[in-house]
């Protein structure tokens, strides 16, 4: 797989990367399909409608993944936040932004991630979105190597409401540009998912953009009080 990081960018850590007028066309992408989430979100019951337990046997069977993996259940707080995400295997420790629905990215910081504040908290029942840059304009950023992960990898997500939401990884998957496959990544679920996406394939200097976004596909497998 190609890094996300253009070659000329990612060594040395301080050569310049895209501009920030590149950035903002990296990121339309995302943008798009963060306005197809909030779309999604209107559509169904408000967060708060959900009942606070787990789906019965049936349902939870009927919306077991293809790999068979038992679903953990999720907790229904509709005004918590998403305080901190750590990725251990990547040595990802970064706080977040909330991005409103027209999904401005993250500030010009390398570790930082960004949370659509109109979607699902995570750890709580649905898909979960994260994005996060692969470079900002001076050096390599907090998803640089997001296409890495393997499955099984831990990733938590630390919330304001004093709970972490522990996820493991199902798959890692890159899409051409514009071809996101949004009910994979926004559709409602029965359980607690999350989804990290960022910029990947091959950096085009001439077009200023990307050819690709590398997506992770994660299900929830413990909460905790921290």
């Amino acid at each position: 797989m190609v890094s996300p990081v253009p070659p000329t960018e990612a060594r040395p850590p301080r050569t310049p990367g895209p501009s920030r007028r590149t950035q903002a066309v990296l990121f339309s992408v995302l943008g798009a399909a963060l306005t197809a989430l909030l779309l999604v979100h209107q559509s169904e019951q408000p967060r708060s409608a959900l009942p606070p337990r787990p789906p019965d046997p049936a349902q939870a069977q009927a919306a077991a993944s293809p790999t068979g993996k038992r679903t953990t259940p999720a907790v229904q707080v509709p005004d918590a936040h998403p305080s901190r995400l750590k990725i251990a295997a990547l040595s990802v420790d970064a706080p977040f932004t909330g991005l409103d629905k027209d999904a401005q990215p993250p500030a010009d910081d390398p570790n930082l991630v960004g949370w659509f504040q109109g979607g699902t908290v995570p750890g709580n029942r649905g898909p979960a979105v994260l994005v996060g840059r692969p470079a900002t304009t001076t050096a390599p950023a907090v998803f640089t190597a997001l296409g890495t992960l393997a499955p099984a990898t831990t990733v938590d997500v630390a919330r304001d409401d004093g709970v972490t939401a522990t996820f493991a990884v199902d798959s890692v998957e890159t899409f051409a540009q514009g071809a996101l496959p949004a009910d994979r990544i926004y559709g409602p679920t029965a359980d607690a998912q999350l989804r990290l996406i960022t910029c990947g394939g091959a950096y085009d200097a001439q077009r200023g953009d990307y050819t690709a976004s590398v997506v992770v596909f994660a299900h929830l497998t413990g909460l905790r009080e921290t």
